[in-house]
């Protein structure tokens, strides 16, 4: 990196401070690094240490992400009779639940999807193309709607809320801390979608706008 950056990848050697020891320290546990070692043990490896952490976390989740909504993706498993994977539509329901409600009803998804599967356009494979098509049935499967929309609504990531923080810190400084909540939240998502503002035109808005507002 530092080569790449034309910088000569030299660690400056400080002085040491050597401060009066008192008669009733040990010195015999105290360890000297030089500043290449410093660098490696305070650094490289706490931030190797910390991104190691983290990717385990996260792989965790995606493992139970994967073990409660796995049967979802592939239709293909709906037709087998193996009790293991009928338990995923009994624990799904024990997911979805709320109190004594719950969003779906493990049995009848069961019946939906097999069902499903046969009127399927064929090509249509993805959670959002099954979605969509679902979409035009009516209300033909509530149980599988639902279940495919807490799918697809589950956040996998958390770029989202931290893109959230960072604009925030630029929209509310110090000479906005009076701001409103509501001009914060507003201001924040424009900010935050600023690709889909691009496309907004303006024109249309401001005769809008003045059309309702005299002043």
């Amino acid at each position: 990196m530092v080569n790449e950056m034309r910088i000569e990848p030299k660690f400056v050697e400080k002085r040491i401070i050597q401060r009066k020891k008192q008669f009733d320290e040990d010195v015999r546990d105290e360890v000297t690094h030089s500043a290449e070692e410093s660098m490696k043990v305070n650094y490289f490896l706490v931030i190797v240490d910390k991104a190691l952490s983290f990717f385990k976390n996260r792989f965790k989740k995606f493992e139970v992400y994967e073990k409660n909504f796995d049967f979802l993706f592939d239709l293909e498993k709906v037709s087998s009779s193996d009790e293991c994977l009928k338990n995923h539509y009994t624990n799904l329901k024990e997911i979805l639940k709320h109190g004594r409600v719950s969003d779906i009803d493990g049995r009848d998804l069961y019946v939906e999807l097999k069902c499903l599967k046969q009127v399927l356009p064929r090509g249509v494979q993805k959670p959002i193309e099954v979605l969509s098509f679902i979409k035009l049935m009516a209300d033909s499967f509530p149980n599988a709607w639902n279940a495919y929309i807490v799918l697809l609504t589950i956040s996998v990531s958390v770029a989202t809320g931290e893109r959230s923080f960072s604009k925030l810190k630029l929209i509310k400084n110090y000479l906005r801390s009076t701001m409103s909540q509501e001009r914060l939240n507003e201001l924040a998502m424009l900010s935050i979608k600023n690709d889909l503002v691009k496309e907004v035109d303006y024109t249309n808005l401001i005769d809008t706008f003045a059309s309702r507002n005299e002043r």
